[in-house]
Order: C-alpha cells, then sequence, then structure tokens
C-alpha cells in the first residue's frame, strides 16, 4: 500500500523530525512505498490543505500524521482532521491510549490519537513522541493496514 507521512510541528523541521522519519523506515520495512513525508505548521487551514494536496497527488491509501494530538493550544491535528473523516475508527484511540498507559501511565490522558477513513484513503494522527509512533505503527497500524484498506474497497 503506498503510504504518505504528514508531519505536524511548529519547532521541528523535516531533517529533526526523528518520529516522521522513523515511520517512513518502518513502512519501507513492512514493504509499503512511502510516497511522500512532508512537514506543515500546527494550523487546521494547513493541516486541511495538506491533507488535500496528499489526496490529489500522490494519492496515498494511507496516511499517518505525526505530531499536534496534544492539549496545549496549539494542538489542532484533531480538530483539522475529525470533520473530514466520512467513517471513524472509534477503537483506534481507546486502544491506542490503553497501550501508553501500560507503557507511560497516566499521561495517556494527554493523547487524542484518532484514525478514520478519508474518501479511500486511511488516515491515523499520532502524538509526535517516538515512542508513542512506535507503538501505534507496531501494535496497531501495520499489523492491520491491509487489512483494514480491504474493507474500504468492498462494494
Amino acid at each position: 500500500m503506498k503510504v504518505a507521512v504528514l508531519s505536524i510541528s511548529t519547532t521541528r523541521t523535516l531533517d529533526e523530525d526523528v518520529s516522521g522519519q522513523w515511520i517512513v523506515k518502518r513502512a519501507i520495512r513492512e514493504g509499503h512505498p512511502v510516497v511522500a513525508h512532508q512537514m506543515v505548521t500546527d494550523a487546521v487551514t494547513a493541516i486541511r490543505q495538506a491533507l488535500t494536496r496528499l489526496m490529489e497527488e500522490p494519492s496515498p491509501q494511507a496516511i499517518i500524521m505525526t505530531g499536534g494530538t496534544g492539549i496545549t493550544a496549539r494542538d489542532v491535528t484533531f480538530e483539522a482532521v475529525k470533520p473530514l473523516l466520512s467513517k471513524e475508527l472509534t477503537a483506534f484511540g481507546p486502544i491506542f491510549s490503553q497501550l501508553s498507559f501500560e507503557q507511560v501511565d497516566s499521561a495517556a490522558l494527554l493523547s487524542r490519537a484518532t484514525a478514520g477513513v478519508m474518501d479511500q484513503c486511511l488516515v491515523f494522527c499520532l502524538p509526535g513522541s517516538l515512542k508513542a509512533c512506535q507503538l501505534a505503527c507496531k501494535a496497531l497500524i501495520f499489523p492491520e493496514l491491509g487489512h483494514l484498506y480491504g474493507h474500504i474497497c468492498e462494494r
């Protein structure tokens, strides 16, 4: 499956994007071509525009976003993405939170990770921390990516 990585940050550059770089390497290791890795500022309009452009070209089947899922005033990934989802994977956030709780205890409350479907594309919104991205990708996203996409393609 074609995967795009979209990193959200007001402070990091693409070169400093450890989490996004790890996701790219992991996707390739899992056999998924990475068709884009981009950085966008933490602003609702900028995030929505970046998603729209990615959907048009290079047309990934999955977009993995990292950053902006916390609760500070500048964390707006959830607000930017959720209204664009035609279907939400409502179990993703709670399962991710449970797995996070096992690693970071009550700090798991800070994440608003979410996932869903936008047109014919899976969209995952992950925290910006490397450990959170590794956890989500290893335990949830890559083991189920093909299965989830198969359901999107059913008629």
